[in-house]
């Protein structure tokens, strides 16, 4: 019995036989593989390989079990922004963040329906049957076949009532339509997977044309066994399938040579894995370098939170590799200035045969290195006998430099390394790595990834939420692991053979019906089955259904004329220089432009200490109004400008993070709640708006809210940061009313909180309101006088967030230290630099409480995460050997060393030796890229550098105010312990004011 992997790259095509009867014998079953340039057409590339496997290996066709096939087609056409390959799509509802070029291409048009899920699994609305089939009817009339269908916490609706019949009534009402449905793409957070289904919409059209070439393919080759494609998870997928979810092919090129590379060395699937070793497999083709880590269970390391496709932030599953130009083809050049050499990152890639010095080329390349050093016999090695040695030298140095910073960048523990080298460009590493215990080939690695294609499991994963309350958690376990492994079998997979590999539970925050996402999936071996008819192709088609004459033709020559559309794909600050602009400011009213809310969503994030929420979501949703509306309704004046007896207004948002991500709302619950307390207290009409905090993304909810009013946004804020209550405002610190203040949603229910005996009482009563609404709802407090806030609002936040998002955004342009860019306009002190090892959270308070440990890094480590221009700097501090706890309630609460030995004897109860920051001074966690990183974000193997900032002295001033805003609030045994002395940051509009005359 055999199994046949293909492997469709954008160079070359592999393929792949092997022998299922003897997959442990010493050449792990391969019979046969070949090697070929990828064509653009798609039935011959395909035919040619396996063509040639079958000859070479003598197999009868018969008994080939299945062929299973990996490709790079879909997810090309949409990094290239291919407009032969795309289809536009009517979507419910919208393209909040594609890129502008990949929105021109796809986007049709979008509609609003009744319907969704509340967290609890009540209905938001019932379905409209005859609003659904007007749309329906709107769609087919604009000439759109495409639809994609995305309603509120899918992940809880397990019985398809909303999605999958608003699906049937479409399609009921138009049959031509072809309806994806969110709830088969992702889980939670219906931005990322709203877009996924975007994106798997799009390419529809053009993957079912796809897979019905491979099915032609495997049709003129004779042979009738069935046709599965290779998934992001290195799993297999029925053709069928993957005809109507291509999106989770798109990483199956990278992925196939690691599942390969992991069987090809004996490692199996979790059997045999090296378990007091990581392994990570290192995969060198002719231009890029694919590295990435091996779980125990023998599968790739996902990627974390989401990934980005051609632009597009999305929701679905798909190794976490790292890619680097290095490669076969790779140049290599010698620096004019110091005579440095280096190796890539670009590449003569399939040119190698022409261009490169062995083959008769002038350029000089890394396969030309190796064949010059005596490593190999590749062409002709006399036409590199005069590489000088030192050129050779430094280019073998180089080589062996970038792959052991990218195999360190990818491990996961400090647990000895094991290295996996697998293809056609491996031969160019000829030295040992530092840092790897062993470095091993193994045979047929240059066909890695059509051999991954060829033993590919089949699996099962689920992703829904469950609410536990009242119920049994490990009966809600059991569960969800047997759906799971249900799901394998129904796709193929041999029942006995089935097993879990990766259980999650991630509890929701901030609610109270203990609401957990579970994450399971099974995997399990194919299932063989009896020889199918000889007369029947994959999946059912018969061979009379198909004319033999009728080549599937490329995308290429179906186009006439039609070329790829590659425009722009740039968001509002790529493609500025941020050093050189200038933000609107005339007569001391700042006017915001598309990249003034990108970067005080950068800094929002920085100063929301962990917590307010996502400032991404909300940014897309300015921008949104921004673009539709007048530009001159959204400004900001300086607190100085308001007048006593002026009222200013206040609006947020209010809620479990994990719910206004999935239930993004339309902005009308804020104002509901604004028009609420408005008309209770009598008020016709206000002067300002101003942020409750400027922390995350109710930071920014204040500019969509101007622009609904035509009122400006005031420069600053009611707490300088990010806070967990209400009761942290500092005006209400200092006396001031709070009541009335009412919340809402977006379906016009309203409640408001009159009376109260304290500030804590009315977080309580607005708290449970909120849990009733679903967990995400708008609030608004008491208006206040333009004295008062004066008196008591933290000034200039607004332009702080601006300030720290440029300088983050200058830092990356000008590739500076991004600690140093924000010292340079605000004080603060790095606390540490370090990678996290543990985070732990805990929610049974009804809110999420947890612990953040990070560990050092190792010199190198810190050179993936500080340039060089800091790190040799007279200031730079050695490295902390100590390890740093961070506990949070979302916000970041306090950082302190503990030792390492203390922590690793008990991690749970570890207490700090040394407090280097509490609140209400200000903690965030930065990213690689200097963006911050929110609570929910954490995770194990993250690279972060910690930064304090002084609180202002409003949260000092008073033995109230420090009660409220520090330790004891947040029952942390310890006092007060500040960063430095604050400083009023600077004000954008008095730096960039333009006088009218």
């Amino acid at each position: 019995m055999y199994r046949i992997g293909v492997d469709v790259g954008g160079t070359n095509t592999d393929a792949a036989i092997l022998d299922i009867n003897a997959l442990d014998n010493e050449s792990r079953g391969v019979l046969a593989t070949c090697k070929t340039a990828t064509t653009s057409h798609v039935t011959l590339g395909i035919q040619t390989v396996v063509k040639e496997v079958l000859g070479r290996s003598k197999v009868d066709r018969s008994k080939v079990l299945n062929l299973a096939i990996g490709t790079t087609h879909f997810v090309n056409a949409i990094v290239e922004n291919d407009a032969r390959r795309l289809s536009r799509v009517a979507v419910i509802p919208p393209f909040s963040d594609f890129p502008y070029a990949l929105r021109e291409l796809v986007e049709g048009p979008t509609f609003y329906l009744d319907g969704g899920l509340e967290i609890d699994g009540r209905e938001i609305s019932s379905l409209n049957p005859d609003q659904i089939k007007g749309a329906a009817t709107a769609i087919a009339q604009a000439g759109i076949e495409y639809v994609a269908v995305i309603g509120v916490f899918s992940a809880l609706d397990q019985h398809g009532l909303h999605e999958e019949r608003c699906k049937a009534l479409l399609q009921e009402s138009e049959p031509k339509l072809s309806v994806v449905c969110s709830g088969q793409i992702g889980g939670t957070g219906l931005l990322a997977r709203e877009n996924a289904t975007i994106l798997n919409a799009a390419i529809l059209g053009f993957a079912r044309r796809t897979i019905k070439g491979f099915r032609l393919a495997t049709s003129k080759l004779d042979l009738a066994c069935p046709l599965y494609l290779t998934q992001n998870d290195g799993t297999l997928t029925d053709a069928a399938v993957a005809a109507e979810l291509p999106i989770k092919t798109f990483a199956s090129g990278p992925t196939n040579s690691l599942m390969g590379a992991a069987f090809l060395q004996g490692l199996g699937h979790g059997d045999r894995m090296l378990s007091d070793k990581q392994v990570v497999v290192v995969d060198i083709g002719g231009t890029t370098t694919d590295v990435c880590s091996l779980l125990p269970s023998g599968f790739p390391r996902q990627a974390p939170n989401f990934v980005e496709v051609g632009g597009v932030r999305t929701a679905f599953s798909m190794p976490e590799v790292l890619s680097i130009g290095l490669g076969g083809g790779s140049r290599v050049r010698v620096s004019d200035n110091d005579g440095t050499v280096s190796v890539g990152p670009d590449s003569v890639a399939h040119r190698l045969t022409s261009d490169a010095m062995i083959f008769g080329g002038s350029v000089l390349t890394s396969t030309d290195i190796v064949v010059a050093a005596g490593s190999t016999e590749i062409g002709d090695p006399d036409k590199v006998k005069s590489v000088p040695s030192k050129l050779i030298a430094g280019a073998r140095a180089d080589i062996k430099r970038q792959l052991e910073r990218a195999i360190d960048r990818m491990k996961v523990s400090s647990a000895p390394v094991s290295v996996l080298l697998v293809g056609g460009g491996s031969i160019i590493l000829t030295d040992e790595l530092d840092g790897v215990e062993e470095c091993l080939r193994p045979p047929h690695h240059d066909s890695a990834n059509a051999v991954g294609a060829a033993i590919a499991k089949v699996a099962g994963e689920i992703d829904i939420i469950e609410i536990l309350a009242d119920r049994d958690e490990n009966v809600a376990t059991n569960a969800a692991k047997k759906a799971a492994i249900d799901a394998a079998v129904a796709g193929g997979a041999d029942e006995s053979d089935v097993k879990i590999v990766e259980v999650k539970k991630i509890p929701l925050q901030y609610v109270t019906n203990k609401a957990t996402r579970f994450v399971m999936k099974a995997v399990g071996s194919l299932k063989v089955r009896d020889s199918p008819d000889p007369n029947t192709l994959p999946n059912g088609t018969l061979h009379r259904e198909l004319d033999p004459d009728d080549e599937f033709q490329s995308e290429a020559s179906k186009a006439e004329g039609n070329i790829a559309q590659k425009g722009s794909m740039a968001k509002p600050t790529l493609g500025i220089d941020i050093a050189t602009y200038r933000p609107n400011v005339k007569d001391s009213v700042w006017y915001i432009s598309p990249i003034d809310v990108i970067l005080i969503a950068s800094g929002a994030g920085v100063l929301g200490t962990g917590g307010g929420g996502s400032p991404y979501h909300m940014a897309l949703y300015t921008l949104d109004v921004l673009r539709k509306g007048d530009p001159g309704r959204m400004r900001i004046v300086p607190v100085e400008s308001l007048k006593d007896e002026d009222v200013c207004v206040f609006g947020s948002g209010y809620g479990a993070p994990s719910v206004s991500d999935e239930r993004v709302g339309a902005g009308t619950d804020i104002f509901a709640a604004i028009d609420t307390v408005n008309g209770i207290m009598g008020i016709k009409d206000f002067q300002g708006i101003v942020a409750d905090e400027i922390g995350g993304g109710n930071g920014i909810v204040t500019f969509p809210t101007s622009a609904r009013y035509d009122r400006p946004v005031v420069d600053c804020d009611l707490m300088g940061r990010a806070y967990p209550t209400l009761e942290h405002g500092t005006p209400y610190v200092y006396g001031q009313p709070v009541l009335p203040f009412a919340i809402a949603d977006c379906k016009g229910n309203a409640s408001v909180v009159v009376t109260a005996d304290s500030n804590k009482r009315i977080e309580t009563l607005i708290r449970q309101t909120c849990v009733e609404l679903g967990n995400s709802a708008g609030a608004a407090g008491r208006p206040l006088s333009g004295e008062v806030i004066k008196k008591y609002a933290i000034p200039n936040t607004v332009s702080q967030a601006w300030y720290l998002g440029r300088a983050v955004h200058l830092a990356r342009q000008s590739k500076i230290d991004f600690i140093d860019a924000i010292a340079s306009i605000t004080p603060v002190k790095q606390l540490y630099t370090g990678k996290v090892i543990d985070v732990i959270r805990d929610v049974s308070r009804g809110y999420t409480m947890g612990r953040c440990i990070i560990a050092p890094l190792s010199a190198d480590e810190e050179a993936d995460i500080i340039p060089s221009s800091a790190r040799l700097s007279d200031g730079y501090q050695s490295r902390e050997t100590r390890y740093l706890a961070i506990p949070f309630q979302n916000e970041y609460l306090s950082a302190g060393f503990i030792s390492p030995s203390e922590y690793h004897k008990n991690p749970a109860v570890a207490e700090e030796e040394e407090m280097v920051c509490t609140v209400p001074d200000l903690i965030s966690i930065l990213g690689s890229d200097g963006e911050a990183l929110g609570s929910p974000d954490l995770r194990y193997g993250l690279k972060v550098r910690v930064i304090g900032m002084p609180a202002h002295p409003l949260w000092s001033g008073s033995a109230e105010a420090l009660r409220v805003g520090g330790p004891e609030f947040f029952e942390l045994e310890t006092e007060w312990k500040s960063v430095g002395e604050y400083k009023k940051p600077r004000s954008v509009i008095e730096e960039f004011n333009v006088v009218s005359f």
